[in-house]
């Protein structure tokens, strides 16, 4: 009996924020170790499916570099690197096209469907709704560690969305399935980093919320302890000092550029925990880290 309270509880708990969040749009950015567990796969679609069933609108938009890194190994292409990157030429373009816009995005549009949701899979070439321009130059490191610049080859930066077809299939019950493959003014597809993608249409959506799924519980301090809130100041202030680093500046900046184009809240949660999504949304402590854009007082 008490188990059956402790439930009851929980949606007594998630009541106010599904009843805040109804018919608002949500955009999720689904990659890192939830894409390849299989476990985690399925309980992502679960996840996806409730929050549309309780009136979210939910917008997936996933990335894939591990399947396109095995595909590229299979089909024995092998992948130059310039500055310790790889290049993405038109051979690897080829196959970044046919795994993220084929076989992950079918698979994931399978996943919900199983769960009795409404997905259908789309990139940036339908309605050329997602438009960018070839990023010339990226900052790589040479082989005594200094910075060099390089030639990413087919990689873009997001320059324009036009959220009117994901309206239109929002608006029908669809849960979109985005494919972060962009297309330039020539009509040639480009690669583009998932996260920016799910920040730059979480932008023109102007979504409660975008959810960063990676591989970290969030952001963590100078002593390593997980922050869970920041406002934008302080992100860019720990970006600045260093503290935060690495992998997780992009996805910070991402972050930041995001909440600057009208996003409510972003949230950056640990994909590798079994229904991080909920627990972030609908409970009061959350499991990753927020960040939203409040002006201190001047």
């Amino acid at each position: 009996m008490d188990q059956l309270v402790e439930k009851a509880a929980i949606l007594h708990e998630a009541l106010p924020y599904i009843r805040r969040f109804h018919q608002r749009i949500f955009v999720v950015k689904y990659g890192g170790h939830a894409m390849v567990d299989e476990q985690l796969k399925q309980s992502f679609a679960r996840d996806v499916c409730l929050l549309r069933y309780v009136g979210i609108q939910v917008v997936v938009v996933h990335g894939g570099g591990p399947q396109i890194n095995q595909t590229l190994g299979k089909m024995g292409i092998e992948s130059t690197f310039s500055g310790g990157m790889r290049v993405t030429d038109d051979e690897t373009m080829n196959v970044v096209e046919m795994v993220l816009g084929g076989a992950v995005n079918s698979d994931i549009v399978g996943l919900i469907s199983e769960q009795g949701g409404r997905a259908v899979g789309l990139g940036g070439k339908d309605d050329s709704f997602l438009k960018a321009a070839r990023r010339t130059e990226v900052e790589g490191r040479g082989a005594d560690g200094s910075a060099v610049k390089v030639d990413p080859g087919r990689v873009g930066q997001v320059e324009q969305v036009d959220p009117s077809l994901i309206r239109t299939l929002i608006a029908q019950g669809f849960i979109p399935v985005i494919a972060p493959i962009a297309i330039d003014s020539n009509g040639k597809s480009l690669n583009v980093n998932a996260d920016e993608a799910a920040a730059a249409i979480a932008g023109a959506l102007q979504s409660a919320k975008l959810v960063l799924m990676t591989d970290v519980e969030g952001v963590k301090d100078a002593q390593g302890e997980h922050i869970s809130s920041l406002r934008a100041r302080e992100a860019e202030a720990l970006i600045e000092s260093g503290v935060i680093a690495g992998g997780m500046i992009p996805k910070v900046r991402f972050a930041l550029q995001a909440v600057d184009s009208g996003v409510e809240k972003v949230h950056i949660i640990d994909g590798r925990r079994r229904h991080a999504l909920l627990l972030e949304i609908f409970t009061d402590s959350g499991v990753g880290t927020e960040i939203q854009r409040i002006h201190d007082p001047v």
